[in-house]
């Protein structure tokens, strides 16, 4: 393929866990992939196999400032933010700006290059909801000034700035809601519960489990999240859409399952509830099965195995590393 022909995709957040796996995609669907990212919570052994291939390129820049791409390019993927309790809460202010002034910046770029943007939500936005399953007409029930607000403001800010763009401006936008993903790449230490849960139990530690752990969530395998990503981007739809897995589970069940899975023999320590912790995520895909096509194809016994099966490879120095409790069950 011509480099004139050749699609050209920005990806931020490009050296973190969606974002790397994203890269792969775009790579291997035969797109020139620019990835950019600050490394604030990202690392670049996610991509550094692409560094040798003549269709990717890396910056290292922090999106909240101005932010230039010389050349042509066709599509934008915003994935630039911390995702997890342990990072927006040692990093609020970034978690806002990234949100905020990172989002303009590239609002601003996909309309000076007349690109089509794609921004990753998230199913924070509904906070802790009322109702279950999450559709996409629910408008949440957020707590703007808890500990879990610097995220969550920070994305429906996001959402409903690219959507004045898209209405204002007429620039081509997809907002994407990603409910809760695993897979390889998740760092152990980023204080979700599946990573923190996997570390504890190969080390043969309790698994710790916040409140009585009857609070729900739903997993959604890491390539299947691409998937409906990929096809979202391409699609003619415009408003926000979920992209999870509606397969709902307990806390106590999921570590439960890890538990039999890791031959863990050490059990499950229960300590008191974090502030403002979502009792229920299960989102609502008929949006996704109706206009993409799109369901999760991975079993979540599959998806753990190979979950504990990357864990498994490292070494045991990095599975020794850091403090693995966990903020929010996220």
């Amino acid at each position: 393929m011509s480099r004139q022909k050749q699609k050209r995709i920005l990806i931020t957040g490009a050296a973190g866990f969606l974002g790397s796996h994203l890269c792969d995609r775009f790579i291997t669907e035969g797109f020139f992939v620019i990835g950019m990212d600050n490394l604030i919570t990202g690392d670049l052994r996610h991509i550094e196999h692409l560094f040798k291939l003549p269709n990717f390129e890396f910056y290292q820049h922090d999106v909240s400032k101005f932010v230039h791409v010389p050349g042509k390019l066709d599509y934008i993927l915003h994935f630039a933010s911390p995702a997890s309790p342990i990072d927006y809460l040692r990093i609020p202010i970034q978690t806002l700006k990234v949100g905020s002034l990172g989002t303009h910046n590239l609002l601003g770029l996909a309309k000076t290059k007349g690109a089509r943007i794609l921004v990753a939500s998230t199913s924070e936005v509904y906070g802790d909801p009322l109702v279950s399953p999450q559709s996409e007409e629910y408008w949440g029930n957020v707590n703007p000034v808890g500990p879990r607000g610097v995220y969550d403001e920070a994305k429906r800010f996001q959402e409903a700035m690219t959507m004045a763009y898209h209405n204002f401006h007429g620039l081509e936008t997809r907002i994407v809601r990603i409910f809760n993903t695993y897979g390889p790449r998740m760092r152990l230490n980023d204080g979700r519960a599946l990573p923190t849960f996997i570390a504890q139990a190969l080390r043969g530690e309790e698994l710790t489990v916040f409140g009585d752990g009857s609070q729900t969530r739903s997993f959604c395998y890491v390539s299947d999240q691409v998937e409906g990503i990929f096809r979202l981007l391409l699609s003619d739809y415009t408003l926000p859409m979920n992209i999870g897995n509606p397969d709902e589970l307990t806390i106590r069940q999921i570590a439960e399952e890890i538990i039999t899975l890791t031959g863990n023999k050490s059990g499950i320590r229960y300590e008191s509830l974090p502030v403002d912790d979502p009792k229920q995520r299960r989102p609502d895909i008929s949006k996704a099965r109706q206009i993409l096509g799109w369901q999760p194809t991975i079993s979540r016994e599959e998806g753990l195995e190979r979950t504990i099966s990357y864990f498994k490879q490292l070494s045991s120095d990095t599975l020794k590393k850091g403090d693995f409790t966990y903020y929010n069950q996220q």
